[in-house]
């Protein structure tokens, strides 16, 4: 596995990376054999931003026998109330989740800590003069957290970071799709319904946000690479095209400053099907000729299972509701697997109340209460 300089941290990460965000779908034994396995294919960076007890006991146990080769994204803000995600800067949530944080991966430090989730210009400025912010650096000062990170989907956003002169890395979204999409807090705004002609290249403010990094020496690790899988069927890639697993994460590498690409996976195969990158060659690595020759669609209104839309009043999990409903419409019928597997969950999507709640969380934009109202019809549940 070849590593990279993260920036002014210096520390060497693989450039395949490890999204712990479907960890929690799996039995523990299977979580943490996941771990094992991706370790030793050389790939020695994981997120955590998921709050959930069973996701973090996993990983705290799947690090264990290496917690030393392992580098951390430990984010802080990501909180568990009333057995829900929630994302906050109260510290009566903010400090307990940390110390939770730090409990169940059994360590006494993170080495990134993250700054969590802020699309909003608001929020990062209501964050500079904070007792959160004074938290983070008391935390670094005492080396609990070795260097200060920030996840976010606005480049704006990740542009005010990267001059910071506190912030040394930021985990960003990129893939082909979101790189056409210019910077807004107004989720409306920022996919918009229809690309026009100079919206099928990469959007100016993006490119920009990715040569201040570089200037700034402030490195960049990359989150939804796949947009949810998305770019891998035609039928659901907004490009009218396909992409391949190798070929969305050489485009992530070779964005200035992005140091390692954190995928997703649910079983050894899919990593083996990223870690292949490794091995291939320019022909299997090559993403221009597809999207020059590919039609440009909007991406809006498209669910990249990333979990932001929590905490759900119904307690709801969207994110693999909406991913049953996707892998159900892709078939002429609804496939007899994919409809046990959607009965099994907890609750599905006829309890939701149509709150739309969740609606102004979501990065994408996505009509979720009218989504719930077509997977309930689909599944007859």
């Amino acid at each position: 596995m070849k590593p990279r300089r993260l920036g002014k941290t210096n520390l060497q990460v693989s450039e395949i990376g490890f999204g712990g965000e479907w960890l929690e779908r799996h039995p523990e034994e299977e979580g943490i054999a996941l771990i094992e396995y991706a370790s030793a294919q050389g790939i020695n960076i994981l997120d955590c931003w998921m709050a959930d007890p069973k996701s973090r006991n996993i990983i705290g146990k799947g690090i264990h026998k290496n917690r030393d080769k392992w580098y951390i994204q430990g984010h802080i803000g990501s909180t568990w109330k009333d057995g829900q995600y929630y994302r906050t800067r109260d510290m009566a949530y903010v400090r307990p989740a940390f110390e939770d944080l730090l409990a169940r991966l059994q360590t006494d430090y993170i080495d990134l800590g993250m700054i969590h989730y802020v699309d909003s210009e608001q929020e990062w400025e209501q964050i500079q003069h904070s007792e959160y912010l004074d938290y983070i650096m008391q935390l670094k000062a005492a080396g609990t957290i070795r260097h200060i990170g920030i996840s976010s989907h606005n480049p704006k956003v990740a542009m005010k970071a990267a001059q910071s002169g506190y912030v040394e890395m930021i985990l960003f979204s990129i893939n082909p799709a979101f790189d056409m999409l210019p910077a807004s807090e107004d989720i409306d705004v920022m996919f918009a319904k229809k690309f026009d002609d100079d919206l099928k290249g990469i959007d100016a403010g993006r490119a920009r946000l990715y040569k201040t990094c570089e200037e700034n020496d402030v490195g960049i690790t990359v989150m939804k690479p796949f947009a949810g899988g998305r770019l891998f069927d035609e039928k659901r890639s907004p490009f009218g095209t396909a992409l391949t697993p190798v070929q969305c994460i050489h485009y992530a590498l070779t964005r200035p400053a992005v140091c390692a690409v954190m995928c997703g996976y649910d079983n050894k195969a899919q990593v083996d099907a990223a870690t292949a990158y490794e091995a291939a060659d320019n022909t299997e690595k090559d993403y221009a000729s597809v999207l020059a020759n590919a039609p440009a669609h909007a991406y809006r209104g498209q669910c990249t299972y990333c979990g932001h839309c929590k905490p759900c009043v119904a307690n709801l999990d969207i994110a693999m509701i909406n991913k049953f409903y996707d892998l159900a419409t892709m078939q002429p019928e609804v496939p007899a697997a994919v409809q046990s597997h959607y009965e099994l969950l907890e609750k599905t999507a006829s309890a939701c109340i149509g709150c739309h709640a969740c609606e102004s969380r979501c990065p994408f934009g996505v009509k979720i209460a009218e989504r719930m109202k077509k997977t309930a019809e689909l599944f007859g549940c």
